[in-house]
């Protein structure tokens, strides 16, 4: 991370406004770091703009080593480069943004942890972040005691937004329901009747695959049957080798390192070509390709987010954050991976939240109430805050419900194949939140 000595030798190009709480992220390498420290820099000119207002104090909680480093930097970025739109276009009701960011190193246990020093500690106003579903939900407790508004980045687990809910987390994209709502009708209408889930065995997953389960059946399909493998591992083909059977379609739940391991191997096993291959966008984002090659060919999947710019993706807003992300993921990454959807939902988590401090008159945790009902039932509208389109963070449940992309892999690239507008996916609430 740049610090004040490094930003006058650069002319004063920029001024130091914020911190990392670890001061070093591990696994990054000195370089990386002084990338993604970009985010606590504010351009000069509007110093004098900020004066001496106080900065809000935003806390990002992010796996920035471990089995989930890969996605936690991503996602990270995505949060970096709203914060630093923010700033440069005049901050929050006037005050600059100062991000702090914890490393949870991929666990739930020291997720809670660091999550109790951000709020304790640091003494952050709001946060804005998360990754893995298992630290989310480990986390939230936290942020309900402490009355602090948790934007979630990227957790999907569906109890997040249902049977565990709370007033003070708010997920603005979409979850498991939505999405098996809206792609269900292809899969069992247009490649077949009968699936056996694979799926990553914790929280997301088991969460991701009842759902589909659920929704094949009301379609007129049937799950024959299901196989969980542990978050990780790094050889699959003993649970993947059990997978035989008369079924049409294999449905794969995975993500990161796992969504590549599960695409190779299940390759290699012949299982992708004897069956149609389909699955959670997940498995076949931007950053798994290059990994995957040609084995990945042909797999049909479902996101919020894939990185073209064909119709309906078009646009001159989304142009603007897709060259901006992919310069940025280019400095952490040579490889020059294209950008994925923890980078496109941290990026409009924290302009949702931007949006409920300005519209509440937000100033610090004394006001979490008056941020909590700005943000039920906010309607964000597709533009440069919000690129990836349209969406509606539901009042009753703070869930948000957004347009799905069915997708299929031809040549190395996404193609879109289907696009289903937020209203094919709506799925009914089922939150009761607690009495406070």
């Amino acid at each position: 991370m740049l610090d004040k000595e490094e930003a006058q030798d650069r002319g004063e190009e920029f001024w130091y406004g914020g911190k990392v709480t670890r001061r070093r992220l591990v696994g990054w390498s000195a370089a990386s770091a002084g990338v993604l420290g970009a985010t606590m820099l504010v351009p000069a000119p509007w110093r004098a703009a900020f004066g001496q207002a106080k900065p809000y104090r935003i806390g990002t909680l992010q796996p920035l080593s471990g089995a989930a480093a890969a996605g936690g930097k991503t996602a990270l970025v995505g949060t970096q480069m709203a914060v630093d739109r923010i700033n440069k276009s005049g901050g929050i009701n006037g005050r600059p943004v100062e991000l702090i960011v914890a490393d949870y190193e991929s666990k739930p246990d020291v997720g809670r942890r660091k999550a109790e020093k951000l709020v304790v500690e640091d003494k952050i106003d709001v946060h804005e972040g998360g990754f893995l579903s298992n630290v989310c939900l480990a986390c939230m407790p936290v942020f309900e005691e402490y009355k602090i508004v948790n934007m979630i980045g990227v957790c999907l687990d569906t109890t997040i937004t249902t049977s565990k809910c709370s007033r003070y987390t708010f997920r603005p994209f979409d979850y498991a329901p939505a999405q098996a709502v809206a792609f269900t009708p292809f899969l069992v209408g247009k490649m077949g009747k009968k699936w056996h889930i694979a799926y990553a065995d914790y929280a997301w997953g088991q969460s991701t695959r009842d759902a589909y389960a659920e929704e094949i059946k009301k379609a007129g399909g049937q799950v024959v049957g299901t196989t969980g493998i542990p978050l990780g591992t790094a050889d699959m083909t003993p649970f993947l080798s059990k997978i035989t059977g008369d079924f049409d379609g294999l449905f794969g739940i995975f993500f990161g390192k796992d969504g590549v391991t599960v695409g190779n191997q299940a390759f290699d096993l012949g299982l992708t070509r004897r069956y149609k291959w389909a699955g959670d966008g997940a498995i076949a984002e931007s950053t798994n390709l290059p990994a995957l090659g040609r084995k990945i060919e042909g797999f049909v999947g479902i996101n919020r987010y894939i990185p073209v710019l064909d119709a309906p993706l078009n646009t001159a807003a989304h142009k603007k954050f897709f060259e901006e992300a992919v310069a940025r993921l280019k400095q952490i990454d040579p490889s020059g991976p294209l950008p994925d959807r923890y980078v496109q939902s941290n990026f409009e988590a924290m302009n949702a939240l931007k949006m409920g401090m300005e519209k509440s008159g937000f100033r610090g945790r004394e006001d979490t109430a008056k941020l909590i009902e700005a943000l039920e039932g906010l309607e964000m509208k597709e533009g440069d805050d919000f690129p990836q389109g349209d969406k509606t963070l539901r009042k009753d449940d703070h869930q948000a419900f957004l347009r799905e992309f069915i997708f299929d892999i031809k040549d190395g690239k996404h193609r879109i194949v289907e696009v289903v507008p937020k209203e094919k996916a709506m799925f009914a609430p089922a939150c009761k939140f607690a009495s406070t």
